[in-house]
């Protein structure tokens, strides 16, 4: 039988050694096309281009594999992949994520945007992220776990418009207690503005902060995490408030 397509995105950059371990991970699972931003592009979220124009350039190409930039961002990359290909991929991936992406952090990212978008296309999706910022991080482990849950994945399904947010703590394979399917932890991130001066003595503004977590039940993907396991969270593009519908239906409107 043919091998499946698989769509590879990232929002660290093409070059990233996350997206490189992802494709190392499956890489005899099927046809692989990779199109992704030709620079950083974490925190982009949803966003897509609209008023500049978008361009994809073949990076390298061999049997089984096509590797391509493209100047937007994980978004613009996935419409654009999926635009140009004869055929829908069979399931999308998207990092693996330098940094973790678990509780509010899924709304900003641009790796879980491009499964999100996958999603929306109907293609079974899964954001991968390690809770590893550093360049030199050990993928080993993830690169294990991001296998394991892409063949469950292409052999099950997924629910139509559910992609999966998958992160992976920072530990080696034997120290993982297991993965757990979780809901997203309630968390906010308490940010603050550093004041800065360039060189010509001109203030300019640096975004820091302390996540919050507000939810300490044992079933959610931040209590995961702190007990050395995967989570795995499904998520879907809905974002209607359902419990909130009948207290604004009784509004005089």
């Amino acid at each position: 039988m043919k091998k499946p397509l698989i769509l590879i995105c990232n929002d660290d950059g093409v070059t990233a050694p996350g997206i490189q371990s992802l494709i190392e991970a499956v890489r005899d699972l099927g046809e692989i096309m990779v199109v992704a931003p030709d620079k950083p592009q974490s925190g982009t979220g949803h966003g897509i281009t609209l008023n500049a124009t978008l361009r994809m350039q073949k990076i390298r190409e061999e049997e089984g594999l096509k590797v391509c930039s493209c100047s937007g961002t994980p978004v613009d990359c996935i419409k654009l992949a999926i635009f140009k290909m004869e055929m829908k991929p069979a399931i999308i991936l998207s990092g693996i994520n330098h940094g973790s992406n678990a509780s509010i952090n899924v709304i900003y990212s641009g790796t879980m945007s491009a499964a999100v978008e996958g999603a929306l296309e109907n293609v079974p999706s899964i954001g991968f992220s390690l809770l590893d910022h550093s360049i030199d991080a050990d993928f080993t482990a993830a690169k294990g776990i991001a296998r394991q849950i892409t063949i469950k994945a292409i052999e099950e399904g997924l629910p139509k418009g559910v992609c999966l947010n998958v992160n992976i703590p920072k530990l080696h394979a034997e120290e993982i207690a297991g993965i757990k399917v979780c809901r997203q932890a309630k968390g906010n991130w308490e940010e603050e503005f550093e004041a800065r001066k360039d060189p010509m003595g001109n203030e300019y503004f640096w975004l820091t902060g302390t996540f919050n977590n507000q939810d300490h039940g044992e079933d959610t993907d931040i209590w995961a995490l702190e007990n050395n396991y995967v989570s795995v969270v499904p998520v879907q593009h809905d974002l209607t408030a359902h419990t909130a519908l009948s207290e604004i239906n009784n509004w005089d409107l």
